[in-house]
């Protein structure tokens, strides 16, 4: 896809104002939506930022804590205000809640959730309506497939804005029928995937008709991690792994991996950065393993000491599961370390074995014991050739202003297909 020109968002047909709508905003592991906003910002558009529920207990960096000022979020408000709310919607315009109830139910008898929780959606989608209206938002672009892209859909049925979304996986590619994606897609203006193996997901569950309004944008870093000047990688052999504890990112496997290790005479140490639902499982994993020493949690981080951790490392180790494309492995590379991490999703479009790092088979210890003696074996000068092949590539692929310049023309033309069906597919 072209990249637009910076005066691209001036153009006639500018949305006025774009409401971004997700589930919990913001949150420690969305930085990226926030880059995005303030890039599109730079583009010259007028952003508003609605979310569902808060996450504010969680929130330790400084620029989320910014943002969360900023933010109008629905479960921050008391029940009776909210029912008043619906109630309003449902005299001022009768038959297109009746339409978007139908809409509900109709999803409700797919989704995993059930018709209640699709009443409640429906319900915040009434709210957002009105509170849409006042701010004058032209459009609404949700992030993650859904359930804020659900309460975009049904507030578009009551008459609202027209909508997009952008989909991560992997969650929504484990359960396409569950949240009805396809109908989701249907009904919005353009679709967003952040990678093209994402692209290729949706085909799979998309009309052929569809095909067109789905593009492909990065997730991008700003110029705090890409104007980085490089920063010679320690003597020291330290891996870090950044992400939530959870069963997705392959902390036990790695915990594994890193035992083995230990077992045939390699001295390493390893900073997990995060906390999650698995913390407990982990701890005592570490404790099992007798890797007390080695193995260290910092629990939740703000953005600039990942980065500090990131720069104290040789490399970044993330053997996950089931990712979309994590935006801690762009972090890594810009910040010139080479990364080990499983060949999923769309992670190899960034990732490639003996360039800028290690590419595994997912759930293999053997696998990634392999790669990390391959890379604490390696020289730090080869090490550093390596971080400098992927800062090179991060810049190329993941520059947030040159992404942001692709979706603000992306508002700008309302979603229009750039290209007939026969393009799309040849």
């Amino acid at each position: 896809m072209p990249i637009a020109q910076p005066d691209a968002p001036a153009q006639a047909g500018k949305p006025k104002k774009v409401a971004y709508l997700v589930n919990q905003y913001p949150k420690v592991s969305h930085s990226f939506i926030r880059r995005e906003i303030a890039a599109l910002e730079a583009q010259g558009l007028e952003v508003a930022r609605f979310s569902i529920r808060s996450c504010a207990d969680e929130l330790v960096d400084p620029d989320d804590i910014k943002e969360l000022g900023k933010t109008q979020i629905v479960l921050d408000h008391p029940w009776p205000e909210l029912l008043l709310l619906v109630i309003r919607v449902m005299l001022l315009r009768p038959v297109a809640f009746v339409t978007a109830l139908g809409l509900a139910l109709q999803v409700g008898l797919r989704d995993e959730s059930g018709p209640l929780y699709q009443l409640a959606y429906l319900a915040e989608a009434c709210v957002l309506l009105l509170w849409f209206e006042a701010a004058a938002v032209d459009h609404v672009h949700a992030h993650f497939g859904t359930n804020s892209t659900t309460v975009a859909m049904l507030c578009r049925a009551l008459g609202g804005p027209p909508y997009s979304f952008t989909v991560h996986g992997p969650e929504e590619f484990d359960k396409v029928r569950a949240i009805s994606l396809a109908e989701k897609i249907r009904r919005a203006d353009f679709v967003v995937a952040i990678s093209s193996f994402g692209k290729s997901q949706l085909y799979r569950w998309t009309a052929l008709e569809d095909w067109p309004k789905i593009h492909v944008v990065h997730c991008g870093l700003d110029q705090d991690f890409l104007a980085q000047e490089f920063v010679p990688i320690p003597e020291q052999r330290h891996a870090v792994c950044v992400g939530r504890l959870s069963g997705q990112k392959g902390h036990l496997l790695l915990l594994e991996a890193v035992r083995q290790l230990v077992e045939t005479g390699y001295r390493l140490t390893v900073t997990l950065v995060g906390d999650g639902e698995m913390r407990s499982q982990v701890e005592a994993l570490i404790t099992s393993y007798n890797l007390q020493d080695c193995v260290s949690i910092t629990g939740w981080a703000a953005s600039q000491e990942v980065k500090a951790q990131l720069l104290k490392a040789q490399m970044l180790v993330l053997p996950s599961f089931a990712e979309g494309l994590p935006v801690v492995i762009m972090e890594a590379l810009a910040l010139g370390r080479p990364v080990i991490t499983t060949s999923i999703a769309g992670i190899p479009e960034l990732v490639e074995t003996g360039v800028n790092g290690w590419l595994v088979v997912p759930g293999s210890v053997e696998s990634l014991v392999e790669a990390m003696r391959h890379a604490l074996d390696a020289s730090v000068a080869e090490l550093e050739a390596m971080g400098k092949a992927g800062m090179e590539k991060v810049a190329q692929q993941h520059n947030i202003d040159r992404e942001a310049a692709c979706l603000a023309r992306l508002f700008v033309e309302n979603g229009q297909p750039q290209a007939a069906l026969g393009a799309v597919i040849n």
